[in-house]
């Protein structure tokens, strides 16, 4: 059998960019399927990070490296989990789950708070993922943590935001959860990892703050933040890969130009 000669252009017009057409519906069939992402944060990317000493940026809020998502009250750090000055040494994160950099907060000497202000619209859950970890800063009036560390509380609370403005929560309290890691040595990770379901049920129009608050521990960190709006609990949504659809189109061009490729051989 022998093939006519089609241009290459040709088939990709007619054949392959319908299956990409069908490929993309579908990825946004799952999405709308899945939460919605309203907040999704590894903090690997700080804007002008700068080590302050001990592995730490303590003099930068969270909005001045990371945006303007956030109320706080008090330091609340960046920590550097990749230099060589925290206790001498620098920390150790054996799992690697916090990368570079994760958020350090303090409760008993100063009560450091980061507030968030959302819109879940008609959604009953505000949905959240998250890893903590106990952890001790070197300098700065610590090491504040036991040789073999403390276990850290954190509390996440869910307030009615009527006006939508941002802010650390004043209205009725929504929902609260709390999530309890694990002690470790001062100077290294072992994070604990937990989907949290809030109920924004009784929000009046939507608008909520969400508290997050080290409330046992002395001092901790967290990472990998994820948050999202849905009526399914625990549903924290899809965060999609980098480059996975321009992977998945450039992959259906080839398979399909080697076929073609191929049958003119073979003719």
């Amino acid at each position: 059998m022998r093939f006519a000669p089609v241009r290459f252009e040709r088939c990709f017009t007619r054949i392959v960019a319908p299956l990409i057409s069908t490929a993309v519906l579908g990825l946004s069939s799952l999405t709308a399927q899945a939460g919605q992402v309203l907040f999704y944060q590894d903090f690997e990317n700080p804007t002008g990070f700068r080590n302050d000493g001990h592995d730490v940026n303590i003099y930068k809020t969270v909005n001045q490296l990371y945006g303007s998502q956030f109320t706080q009250t008090y330091t609340v750090e960046t920590l550097y989990l990749k230099g060589s000055a925290a206790f001498g040494h620098g920390y150790s994160d054996p799992s690697g789950k916090g990368g570079n950099y994760a958020i350090g907060m303090q409760h008993n000497k100063q009560d450091d708070l980061l507030g968030m202000a959302f819109n879940v619209g008609t959604n009953a859950y505000l949905n959240i993922k998250v890893d903590i970890s106990s952890i001790d800063v070197s300098g700065f009036g610590c090491p504040c943590l036991p040789a073999n560390g403390l276990v850290p509380v954190f509390r996440f609370t869910l307030y009615d935001n009527p006006s939508g403005q941002s802010g650390l929560g004043s209205g009725a309290v929504l929902d609260a959860l709390d999530i309890t890691g694990k002690a470790s040595p001062q100077a290294v990770f072992d994070w604990t990892e937990a989907v949290l379901p809030l109920s924004a049920k009784g929000s009046t129009n939507g608008n909520v703050i969400l508290r997050i608050d080290l409330i046992s521990g002395i001092y901790g960190a967290f990472d990998n933040l994820q948050i999202a709006a849905s009526d399914v609990a625990g549903d924290v949504g899809r965060v999609p890969e980098p480059g996975a659809f321009s992977l998945a189109a450039l992959g259906l061009g080839m398979l399909y130009r080697r076929r073609w490729l191929q049958g003119k051989e073979n003719g």
